[in-house]
This record gives structure tokens, C-alpha cells and sequence, in this order.
């Protein structure tokens, strides 16, 4: 590797797989911070994520419509759109990307580190998933049919795009194991950051806290059926947030003690957080930001015992696990679960590993030695 100016010195950029809203985009919004002046390339982008990003995101033809609809489906035109990207006269290109924003093709001399939020989904862990549940409504049986055709030639391409960059990050423990798995690549770990101030407000310090809650977007594999049917099963109260394409299925599955709040204000979401006994979070995730935020406001979490939540939930301190993704194990987990033995401070103090400056730090850190 040649060497290189100062970091603060080089000219940078910064790619991604589409701006809509997530975790994700935070890590994105977080680089923009470190480097201002960088454009930030992806394949689609919100008006709200253009204006919060300051009008530095460059976009292509996959920003118009009628692409724009099926922004996320359209794998083989996000490949020629981010290989065909030209990233001349840059000194370094962080790419953040679960997806082909990875596969881009830098100059000789221009270093390349990739934060990767997972390796491709519906590539490789989570192909089943996505053959059951493909999101394409009505066309969803073309879509299996396209996805089982195309599966063996995208899987090489996402393996010899991972290949490209010339350093790896990962998320989390889970997601550096599966970069190993599947990429055969070693990668360092900074966990992405998470929004403190929101979730610490002094009017929901010493809020009264009251049954269980589950928070986020409502599809299959985020197993919100599973904190449903134990809650129910067991007559505990249980706050469910958000909305999703498997709504209407929970609410079917739900008894008296379940209730559906919806999409919330930002306001109500952090009460909620600070006053319930514990958060539920019955998926495996890569790193999962909803068990942090609920972290920051004092609130326990019950966790799979798998994923990214292996970095963060610690039995006694920070949360309890269960052992297996079912309603049974899960049950199990709530009747030995009492709110009374954790500190909510103490879960506060822990959760500030996860916060913006300490993701600042991380990254920087690395980024200099790295360089050097």
C-alpha cells in the first residue's frame, strides 16, 4: 500500500447503498460528520436524508422513476451503477454497505475501506427468507423463480466484489464471523453509534415503569410474533411500536394484553422506552440499534441469545437472553425476568460505549492506522 497525506489532508468519499432511513443510515450520517466536505454516492436517496445530509449525496438514474419504487430490488442495475461509479482523484473511499455499494472499483493509489453492515442478505444468511417472503406482493412468485435463476451468478459477484476493498469493518462480533463465513475475510469490529440526547431526556428519568415492549418495522424475520405469543400466552402487558407488512397477522395472534400503538412521535417512543420493564427482541440481528436505544433510557432488554445482541446483553446487568427462537423458550425468559434486579444507571453508563463520540473515536483510530 502506498503512503498516504494526513487523514485530514486526503480528499474522500463516501458510498452507500441507498439512503431511506435505518441503523444504517446512521453510520452514513456519522462518516458524514468525520468527513464534511466528501459527497456521499448512492443509488437512491429521501429528500429528508438529502436535507439531513446537506445536499452532499449524488445520485443516478436509479433515483427516477419508475427504478425508484423498486429501489431495493434492483440488484443487477445497483452492480453496473456502483462498478461504473468514477471515483478518480479521491485518496480514500469509505463504502458503508450491506449490499453492491461494496463492489466498487477504486483507482491505483486510492484506498478503499468498507464498514459492512452485513454480508448481502439475500445472497447468503438470509436467502430462505427472502425466497418465503420476497416483498414483491403479487409478483412475488416471479420473483422466486428470478432469484433461484440468478442466485449462483450474484453470489459470485458479491464474493469478488467483497475481495475489492482493501480493509474490512463489521458492525458487531456476529457480522465479523460472517464476513469470515461467507467472504473469508478478517475484519475489525466498530459497532455503530446510536443517539443518546433523544433517549435521556430529564422528564423521563424517573418515569413509573410498567410491562414489556417491542419496537421497530413489523416483517417475518424480526420474530415480533414470538414476543406476541409468549406475552399473550402468559397475560403480560406488552406495548407493541410500528408497522409493517406482517401487521395485520400479529394483531391476529395477539390477546387482551397486547397493545398496537403503531407509528408514534419521537416523543412518545422515548416515554414509552423509559417506562417500560424491559425491551423484547426476539430476532437475530447484525446489531440491532432498538436494544441500545432502550439501553440509553435505562430499560433492560430479552434477547434471542444469538446475533448482535451477543455484544451487548449481558445476563444480570443489561438484559436476559433466550436460548432458542420460540414461544416456549421466550416464556421462559419472561417468568424468570424481574425488573427490580437491574439498575437503570448502570444500563445507562453501559450503553455509552455505543454512543456517537465513542464511534468518532473508533473510527478514527483505525482509519489512522490503517493509513499509516
Amino acid at each position: 500500500m502506498p503512503a498516504h497525506k494526513d487523514l485530514s489532508e486526503m480528499r474522500v468519499a463516501i458510498v452507500h447503498d441507498w439512503l431511506y432511513g435505518g441503523g444504517a443510515e446512521l453510520v452514513v450520517e456519522q462518516l458524514h460528520k468525520a468527513f464534511p466536505d466528501a459527497p456521499i454516492y448512492a443509488s437512491f436517496c429521501t429528500p429528508e436524508w438529502r436535507k439531513r445530509l446537506d445536499n452532499k449525496v449524488v445520485t443516478g438514474f436509479l433515483q427516477h422513476q419508475p427504478f425508484r419504487k423498486f429501489y431495493k430490488y434492483l440488484g443487477f442495475l445497483r452492480i453496473w451503477w456502483y462498478t461504473h461509479l468514477n471515483l478518480k482523484g479521491y485518496d480514500l473511499v469509505i463504502s458503508s454497505s450491506g449490499a453492491e455499494a461494496k463492489g466498487i472499483k477504486v483507482p491505483e493509489g486510492t484506498v478503499h475501506i468498507n464498514y459492512c453492515q452485513a454480508p448481502t442478505h439475500y445472497y447468503w444468511s438470509r436467502y430462505d427468507e427472502y425466497m418465503k417472503h420476497p416483498g414483491f406482493g403479487v409478483l412475488d412468485p416471479l420473483a422466486r423463480v428470478g432469484l433461484r435463476l440468478l442466485i449462483a451468478p450474484l453470489r459470485r459477484w458479491d464474493l469478488k466484489a467483497a475481495g475489492r476493498p482493501h480493509y474490512m469493518i463489521a458492525n458487531s462480533t456476529h457480522i465479523q464471523s460472517e464476513i469470515k463465513k461467507y467472504y473469508g475475510r478478517d475484519a475489525v469490529v466498530v459497532h455503530p453509534p446510536v443517539y443518546f440526547e433523544r433517549f435521556q431526556k430529564p422528564e423521563n428519568n424517573n418515569l413509573p415503569r410498567h410491562g414489556f415492549i417491542i419496537s421497530g418495522r413489523q416483517t417475518p424475520y424480526k420474530r415480533f410474533d414470538l414476543a406476541i405469543a409468549a406475552c399473550t400466552q402468559l397475560s403480560l402487558p406488552l406495548t407493541v411500536i410500528g408497522d409493517g407488512p406482517d401487521n395485520a397477522r400479529l394483531r391476529s395472534l395477539a390477546g387482551p394484553s397486547v397493545t398496537f400503538l403503531g407509528r408514534i412521535p419521537d416523543g412518545e417512543l422515548e416515554r414509552q422506552f423509559a417506562s417500560a420493564e424491559a425491551l423484547i427482541f426476539p430476532g437475530l440481528d447484525d446489531f440491532g440499534i432498538t436494544p441500545i436505544e432502550a439501553m440509553a433510557s435505562g430499560t433492560p432488554v430479552i434477547a434471542y441469545k444469538a446475533g448482535g445482541a451477543l455484544d451487548y446483553v449481558i445476563e444480570g446487568k443489561t438484559g436476559a437472553f433466550s436460548d432458542e427462537q420460540s414461544v416456549n423458550s421466550l416464556a421462559t425468559a419472561l417468568k424468570g425476568f424481574k425488573a427490580d434486579d437491574y439498575s437503570p444507571q448502570g444500563i445507562k453508563a453501559f450503553a455509552e460505549q455505543f454512543s456517537e463520540e465513542r464511534f468518532q473515536q473508533n473510527l478514527h483510530k483505525i482509519l489512522k492506522s490503517v493509513l499509516q
